[in-house]
């Protein structure tokens, strides 16, 4: 689009923000320093008339001195399956600022092996 005029040619495009808030003080903030306590903190946010009935996955954000910035629910999907969008994790963990992610899902089965699916995601 060529501009004739001597005046500027204003093109609308959305504004973008990147926000985060956090009413939790940096103090208060659960440290992670071992599988067991990440499982401990995950299974406590987890909706427990979900747990065995559908497949969910979260993520939990971790600062670099892995503190918790919080839990995101990422997707929940059927008895048997869930889909997950890469994108959705890593757009959150750089709104958050986060240094690092533990990714969790559920197996309303029971069964604690990891699908091929969930070895390709991971």
């Amino acid at each position: 689009m060529e501009n004739t005029t001597d005046q500027p040619t204003f093109i609308h495009v959305a504004e973008i923000q990147l926000i985060y808030k956090s009413n939790i003080r940096p103090s208060q903030r659960p440290k992670v320093t071992s599988s067991r306590e990440s499982y401990q903190i995950l299974f406590n946010a987890w909706d427990k008339d979900k747990v065995e009935f559908i497949e969910q996955f979260k993520i939990m954000l971790l600062n670099r001195a892995n503190k918790v910035l919080g839990i995101v629910d990422i997707t929940s999907g059927t008895s048997t399956a869930t889909i997950v969008d890469p994108k959705l994790i890593f757009a959150t963990a750089l709104k958050t600022n986060a240094c690092s992610i533990i990714a969790a899902h559920n197996h309303p089965s029971g069964n604690r092996t990891p699908s091929q699916t969930d070895i390709t995601l991971t």
